[in-house]
């Protein structure tokens, strides 16, 4: 590739910024002089792309080691839903395990896709009666834990437009239908690190979730426990909240996307 002088074109730009990105997709991580090698780029000029590819979401820098690595944006371009998060459900899967044989309670693995918490892995309950949801499978994030625990954490325009949303979908006469209300829920899954949802979605059934962070801290996944309510209250919900809440937090440095506990990354006015 033809290294560029101090002073470019917009189409010289485009082509350092996609050389940038074939670097990135060659790596699982790289620094700043590896990816300017191989995109046979100056350092600097290495650098002010690489801004600017994240603030565009098409690259990621670990806030630990200073390595970057492609974005979620650019994972999305390359892959479908199953092919982009297979990194993410190989780190949490072990969690996921390690949580049901505390609770023995069913465990989900839920990311968000606009305005619907999508199941994405799960590891059962051994109780006759438990909760077996389909990989795949959408829920509103208004109604459910996971869903409120992702939307916690994320940034004020993306909410303001799911507020001008509202009256919510009913889906029992717990759910939560307002802006206001959505608005107040939020904040509190903020200062707890966890959110709950006591038979918003179905009747019956309760779940407790916390969100996995970027290093943004925008939540982009979360994990649930999910159960009849009577007796996932015997478990305690807090109890089940710190606990998931301190996977999702370990989850979060494993992905190498953070170093921040939930509560302590996107400031609270995020939250609406």
């Amino acid at each position: 590739m033809q290294r560029y002088g101090p002073s470019s074109t917009p189409v010289q730009a485009v082509a350092r910024a996609f050389g940038l990105l074939e670097a990135l997709a060659a790596r699982d991580e790289a620094g700043l002089v590896e990816l300017a090698r191989d995109a046979s780029l100056h350092p600097s000029t290495a650098h002010r792309l690489l801004a600017s590819l994240i603030d565009c979401g098409y690259a990621m820098q670990n806030p630990t080691t200073g390595r970057y690595r492609l974005g979620r944006k650019m994972l999305d371009l390359a892959g479908g839903f199953q092919g982009r998060d297979a990194r993410l459900r190989r780190i949490t899967r072990a969690h996921l395990e390690t949580i049901r044989a505390r609770v023995d309670e069913t465990t989900n693995l839920v990311a968000l896709d606009g305005l619907s918490a999508i199941y994405v892995d799960q590891v059962e309950s051994q109780h006759a009666v438990r909760l077996l949801v389909t990989p795949g499978r959408r829920v509103p994030a208004h109604a459910s834990s996971a869903g409120k625990a992702m939307l916690a954490y994320q940034d004020v325009g993306f909410l303001e437009k799911i507020y001008a949303g509202e009256p919510f979908a009913p889906l029992t006469p717990r759910t939560i239908t307002t802006a206001a209300a959505l608005r107040a829920e939020l904040g509190r899954v903020r200062r707890r690190g966890y959110a709950l949802e006591a038979e918003e979605y179905e009747e019956g059934v309760t779940g407790v979730s916390a969100p996995i962070l970027d290093a943004a801290g925008d939540a982009y996944a979360a994990l649930s426990v999910s159960a009849p309510s009577v007796r996932l209250r015997r478990h305690g919900l807090a109890a089940i909240g710190r606990l998931l809440a301190g996977h999702a937090a370990q989850i979060t440095r494993e992905l190498g996307d953070g170093d921040e506990a939930p509560g302590q990354g996107r400031p609270a006015a995020a939250a609406g």
